[in-house]
């Protein structure tokens, strides 16, 4: 067989580019994958080009501008002795002017805690009205801070990289973990303050951010699951072709399923890439689908800009999504060998 020229170009453009991301072995995999059912079908194998994932909306496209109080207020508020004195202080400081977005949610949750508790400080009520007035504008105005402390960060950019490859084919994937602990608990953190908890804990978000700076994992699950869909479809055609063409097998009692058939359906596809989408599949539940999730309970904030990238790489439910498109790949891919393998008189397992 000649060589794929695909195998002797690779290796020298990532030495030259000195760039080429790790792909845990995951595109050879499937190649092999392709090439074997071909083979073994006696077929020419045909690849599909691979279009890429693109990457989430740049930063100035998700993050919304978060509306103040007028200023003639906050001077007023900020004259007045309770404890929503010094929060305003803090906000009108120069460092307060530049508030990530995290600190600047925190500023708003103890803004509308201090001044309900002014509230009742004070018999005057054209300060009650005044602070009531603030209060308002500040819960009306709360999901814009929850979204841009969240989907908003710079951090959650490196946790959707596409340039580290694809999702690890094998191993104890402690990073998985505590990326969906971390951000099922930010989910329930939202909830609460979507719901008007201000009191929700804050302090171990930085810590959640810090993780999404430090893994990729999202975005590797997203290479993963075009490159999946589109080379299990490669070979699915290939199945369909022989199924619908001239049968290997003329369903004779005595013949038997071809060795080489045999083999790349159970060591190919029984041992290796079944074992592989069920760690995708695993990973979707335990980050993709939470992340999901976290943007889902706040799409009435959501930017537009935001909002067509989340339906096709984020939203699991949707039925253009990258994710239901792998799931009918994976069924179309099971439906062809049970046919194929009927034709022989195999049974699948």
């Amino acid at each position: 067989m000649v060589p794929d020229v695909r195998y002797l170009i690779v290796p020298l453009v990532c030495l030259y580019l000195a760039g080429c991301a790790p792909d845990s072995g995951v595109p050879g995999m499937m190649d092999e994958y392709v090439m074997g059912v071909a083979d073994a079908l006696e077929l020419r194998p045909e690849f599909s080009d691979i279009a890429p994932v693109p990457q989430i909306p740049r930063r100035r496209e998700r993050v919304l501008d978060m509306p103040g109080l007028d200023m003639g207020m906050l001077d007023f508020l900020s004259l007045y002795g309770c404890e929503l004195q010094y929060v305003v202080g803090e906000r009108n400081s120069i460092m307060g002017r530049v508030m990530q977005p995290l600190n600047r949610l925190r500023y708003e949750t103890r803004f509308i805690r201090a001044a309900e508790a002014c509230i009742s400080e004070t018999d005057d009520e054209e300060i009650q009205e005044e602070l009531e007035e603030a209060i308002t504008h500040k819960i009306e105005t709360l999901p814009i801070a929850v979204w841009n402390a969240t989907w908003g960060v710079e951090e959650i950019e490196r946790l959707f990289t596409l340039s580290q490859g694809y999702y690890p084919g094998s191993g104890d994937d402690k990073a998985l973990a505590e990326l969906s602990s971390g951000v099922t608990r930010v989910n329930q953190t939202v909830r609460g303050l979507l719901d008007g908890n201000t009191s929700e804990p804050l302090d171990y978000v930085g810590g959640v951010h810090q993780l999404w700076q430090a893994e990729h994992r999202a975005g590797q699950l997203l290479n993963s699951a075009r490159l999946m869909t589109m080379r299990l479809g490669d070979a699915t055609a290939l199945l369909a072709k022989r199924v619908e063409g001239s049968p290997l097998c003329s369903g004779a009692e005595s013949e038997e399923l071809p060795g080489e058939l045999a083999e790349i359906y159970t060591d190919g596809y029984g041992d290796g890439i079944e074992d592989y989408l069920d760690r995708i599949e695993q990973a979707k539940k335990a980050l993709i689908k939470p992340l999901d999730t976290l943007a889902a309970q706040q799409s009435e904030t959501m930017p537009s800009a935001f909002r067509e990238w989340y339906r096709h790489y984020l939203d699991t439910g949707n039925a253009d999504s990258v994710w239901v498109q792998l799931d009918r790949a994976i069924s179309a891919h099971k439906q062809r060998w049970r046919q194929l393998l009927t034709q022989c008189e195999a049974s699948p397992q």
